[in-house]
Parts: structure tokens; C-alpha cells; sequence
């Protein structure tokens, strides 16, 4: 199985990664409704390029991982928050997941972080197989946070350090 292609989005990336975040959407984990047109724009004034790392298999973008800072506040700079992962389905078992988050956390130490965290979705199981996997620990649990398909979803806080 070929190894994906890790590197930082760029402008270009903008229509690919909007296909493939709508393709992947999915209530496992979301908590926005399914996009519907007209798409916003995948790049926006909170994300941009600098803000996402894209695995590439064959030449084609197969996933993202988007990293930006949990709060705007000074004393919390040194933190990470993974906001958004996805994988096409095609590339799903390929290692995908597991290469963005390993180079997620590289960028993150590349930036003085000293710690990464994430929210799933307490339903989400296999990514919160991978995200332990991969040493991330659950932090907290936020009960019924979410109503989703007619049932209440925690929301999981999970984190490691760097």
C-alpha cells in the first residue's frame, strides 16, 4: 500500500478540499447540517491554507487535517486543536488518518506547541480508536452536548502532549 503524501495546503487546494469535506460529511461527525448549495468557500478569514495539512495518494488529495489555536487568548498559545479531519473513502484503511494526525502533531512542535487536543464525537468510535492509537487520552466529557438524529451525543475532549 503507497504511503500518502503529506504537505501544507495552498491556495489551489481550495475546490478539491471543499469536494472532499462535503463528500465526507457524515453524522458520525458532524453537528452542522449536510452542505448544501451554494458551498461557502472551504478557505475562510478563520481557516486559510496556512491552517491545513493535505495527504495526497497518487497525485489526488484523499485527506486534510485542520490545526489552529483552541482560544484567541495569549496565555493559551502553546495549545493546538485539531478542527477538522477527513478522509475520502476510497483511502480509508490506508493510513491516511494516522499520517495527518502524526503530522499534525509535528507541525504543532514546530510551532512551540506543548500540547494538542481535539473534540469528537462520543459515537465516533473509530476515531476515537485512532486518536488513542495515536496517545491522544480522553480529557473531559461534555454529557448529551449534542442532539443529533434523534438522540443526545457527548462531546469528548481529548489531548496529549507534545
Amino acid at each position: 500500500m503507497p504511503v500518502p503524501h503529506i504537505r501544507h495546503a495552498t491556495p489551489d487546494d481550495e475546490e478539491p478540499l471543499g469536494r472532499l469535506d462535503r463528500a465526507t460529511w457524515s453524522p458520525q461527525h458532524a453537528v452542522q447540517p449536510r452542505p448544501q448549495p451554494p458551498y461557502d468557500p472551504f478557505f475562510n478569514e478563520r481557516f486559510g491554507p496556512r491552517d491545513h495539512l493535505v495527504a495526497e495518494l497518487g497525485g489526488s488529495i484523499v485527506g486534510y487535517i485542520r490545526i489552529g489555536y483552541p482560544t484567541s487568548l495569549a496565555c493559551n498559545t502553546h495549545v493546538r486543536q485539531i478542527q477538522g479531519l477527513a478522509v475520502a473513502e476510497e483511502a480509508r484503511g490506508a493510513g491516511v488518518g494516522r499520517a495527518l494526525l502524526r503530522a499534525a502533531q509535528d507541525e504543532a512542535r514546530q510551532q512551540g506547541a506543548r500540547r494538542i487536543t481535539l473534540r469528537v464525537l462520543g459515537h465516533n468510535t473509530p476515531a476515537r480508536k485512532l486518536y488513542e492509537a495515536e496517545g491522544f487520552v480522553v480529557e473531559g466529557v461534555l454529557p448529551e452536548e449534542f442532539f443529533l438524529e434523534d438522540r443526545y451525543v457527548d462531546d469528548v475532549l481529548m489531548g496529549r502532549s507534545l
